[in-house]
C-alpha cells in the first residue's frame, strides 16, 4: 500500500475525528463555556479539515489501494496513535492538562477505553471537557478504524484487512457479504443498546448529561466518569443493575446481538464462549458477596453485597473500570477474586479488552484433550467449540498470546517498579493499562489516578494500553525483521 493512500485514510479518519470535537465545541457553547474551551476543539478540528484538504489536493488519483496484512497493521496502528495525538490537543489547548505527556496518557486512555486517568478531581472540569473524554471512550470501544470501514463504499474500498487487523483476535465474524455493510450494523446495535442505557439512567433519576457520559463509558468498557466518587456517587441500587446489566451485554460477542435480532436466539444462547463467560461473571459476583458478607463489609444483608460484588465483577471482567466502592480496601480474598477476573477480560467481537474468554476456553479443552491422549496414545480426539473442530493453529495463536500478554505485563511491570513503585502498584498498574481495565490496586486504586507516575512511566503504560487494544500482534509485529522485508 502506498504511503499517499495510507495518508488519505489517516485524513478521513481525522476528518471524522473533527465532527465529534465540534460537537464538544457545541456542548461548550451551550454551557457558556470560556472562549479558550471552546476554541480548544475549533482549532484542531479546523486543523483536521485543512489537513484533509491538503492531503487530497497534494495526492490526486481515483486508483483502489490494496489493503495487505502489513499495510493494514500499519495503518491500524498510525491510526490509534494520530487520533491520540490530535485527542490531546483539547486539553492541552484548554489548559486542563498542561502536559503533552498527560493529555496523550488521557486520550489514549479513552480511545483504547482503559479508563485510567491523570486527573484527580474531574468534577472540576468544563462540561465539554467531560464529555470529550467521554467520546474518545465511545468512538474506541466499537474502534474507530472500523468507523472508518463503515463508509469505506464512499471511497470504493474494501476493509477486511483493516478490521482483522484492528482486532486480530480468534476470528472477525461477517454478518454481511460485505465487511463495510458488517461495520454498519455492529455501529448501529452499538448505538442502540447505548441509546437504551441512556434512557434507563434518565429515566432512574439521572441527569441528562451524566447518563449520556456514562453510557458511552459503559457501553465502550471504558470507565471515564463525570464524578470523582464514579458511580458510586449515585448511591443509587437502580442505577448500579442497569450499568451493571450493560457492562455485561457491551462484554459479549456483538455479532450474537445481530443473531437474536434475526430471531436466531437459540442459536445465540447455544454459544460455547457466552456461557463460560456469564458462568465466570456469576460465579466471581457470588465469591465476592459471599467474602462481603461474612466480613460485614456492608450492611443490608447478602442483597447489598451482591449488588456491590456483582457491580464490581462485571466492571472489572469486561474491562470497564467503574467503581462503586474502594474495593482496595475489601478483604483479601475478594480482591484477589477482582485480579483473577483481570486476566479473563470479555468476549471476542466485544468492546471489552483483556485476553479473552475463548482464547481460554479452547486452551481448557486442548489441556483435557492431552490428558485423553495420556490414556489413549493412539486415539484421535479433536477440540470443539459449539460443535465445531477448532484448527490447531487457532489452539497455537492462543497460547501464543497469552504467553506475549504475560510477558508484556511482566515488562510493564519491572518498568513501574524500576520508578520505585511496590509490586502491587506496579503489577496491577501494569495489568490494569494492558487489559484496558482502568483502576488496580494500591497507588492506582480505584479512588486514586496514574497522574503521580513519571514521564516515561506513563509512555510506557500508554504503549501498553495501545498494544492491548489491538491485541499485541499488530502493534509488535511492525518491530519485527520480517516485517521490513519485502
Amino acid at each position: 500500500m502506498k504511503a499517499k493512500a495510507i495518508l488519505k485514510l489517516l485524513a478521513l479518519l481525522l476528518v471524522m475525528l473533527s465532527a465529534f470535537m465540534l460537537s464538544s465545541a457545541a456542548v461548550a457553547s451551550y454551557y457558556r463555556e470560556s472562549v479558550r474551551v471552546v476554541e480548544s476543539f475549533v482549532l484542531p478540528a479546523v486543523g483536521c479539515i485543512l489537513f484533509a484538504v491538503a492531503v487530497f489536493a497534494l495526492t490526486p488519483g481515483k486508483e483502489r489501494p490494496y489493503f495487505s496484512a502489513k499495510s493494514g497493521y500499519l495503518f491500524v496502528s498510525l491510526a490509534w496513535v494520530a487520533a491520540s495525538a490530535v485527542g490531546a490537543l483539547p486539553f492541552l489547548l484548554s489548559g486542563t492538562i498542561p502536559s503533552f505527556t498527560d493529555a496523550f496518557f488521557e486520550t489514549m486512555s479513552g480511545f483504547t477505553t482503559t479508563g485510567a486517568t491523570v486527573f484527580a478531581d474531574v468534577e472540576v472540569l468544563p462540561r465539554s471537557i467531560l464529555l470529550w473524554r467521554s467520546t474518545t471512550h465511545w468512538l474506541g470501544g466499537m474502534g474507530i478504524v472500523v468507523l472508518t470501514v463503515a463508509i469505506f463504499p464512499l471511497l470504493g474500498l474494501g476493509g477486511l484487512q483493516l478490521v482483522e487487523a484492528e482486532a486480530p483476535g480468534p476470528s472477525v465474524d461477517k454478518i454481511t457479504p460485505h465487511m463495510s455493510g458488517t461495520s454498519k450494523r455492529f455501529w448501529l446495535i452499538y448505538v442502540m443498546l447505548s441509546a437504551t442505557e441512556a434512557g434507563l439512567l434518565f429515566l432512574g433519576g439521572m441527569g441528562l448529561f451524566d447518563a449520556v457520559n456514562h453510557t458511552f463509558a459503559t457501553m465502550a468498557t471504558g470507565g471515564f466518569s463525570t464524578r470523582n466518587a464514579s458511580v458510586g456517587y449515585f448511591k443509587s441500587g437502580y442505577v448500579d443493575a442497569v450499568i451493571t446489566a450493560f457492562m455485561v451485554l457491551a462484554g459479549m460477542n456483538f455479532s450474537l446481538f445481530y443473531k437474536v435480532a434475526k430471531g436466531r436466539i437459540k442459536e445465540a444462547l447455544r454459544d460455547p464462549e457466552l456461557r463460560v463467560y456469564l458462568s465466570i461473571f456469576l460465579g466471581g459476583s457470588l465469591l465476592i458477596a459471599f467474602d462481603l458478607l461474612r466480613n460485614r463489609v456492608f450492611g443490608g444483608g447478602f442483597g447489598t453485597a451482591f449488588r456491590y460484588g456483582a457491580f464490581q465483577s462485571a466492571t472489572v471482567l469486561t474491562t470497564t473500570g467503574f467503581a462503586t466502592a474502594d474495593f482496595d480496601l475489601w478483604p483479601p480474598f475478594s480482591r484477589t477474586v477482582l485480579v483473577a477476573l483481570m486476566f479473563v477480560g470479555g468476549c471476542s467481537g466485544s468492546t471489552a479488552g483483556g485476553v479473552k474468554v475463548v482464547r481460554y476456553l479452547m486452551l481448557l479443552k486442548q489441556s483435557l484433550t492431552e490428558l485423553k491422549y495420556l490414556v489413549f496414545p493412539r486415539g484421535v480426539f479433536a477440540v470443539r467449540l459449539g460443535g465445531t473442530p477448532v484448527r490447531k493453529m487457532m489452539i497455537f495463536d492462543a497460547a501464543s498470546f497469552f504467553f506475549l500478554y504475560l510477558a508484556t505485563a511482566m515488562a510493564c511491570t519491572l518498568v513501574v517498579s524500576s520508578a520505585g513503585y511496590g509490586f502491587e502498584t506496579s503489577f496491577t498498574a501494569a495489568l490494569a493499562t494492558l487489559g484496558n481495565i482502568g483502576p488496580g490496586l494500591g497507588l492506582v486504586g480505584p479512588v486514586r489516578n496514574y497522574g503521580h507516575f513519571p514521564a516515561y512511566v506513563k509512555w510506557a503504560l500508554s504503549f501498553a494500553m495501545l498494544a492491548g487494544r489491538l491485541e499485541l500482534y499488530t502493534v509488535f509485529v511492525l518491530f519485527s525483521p520480517e516485517y521490513r522485508r519485502r
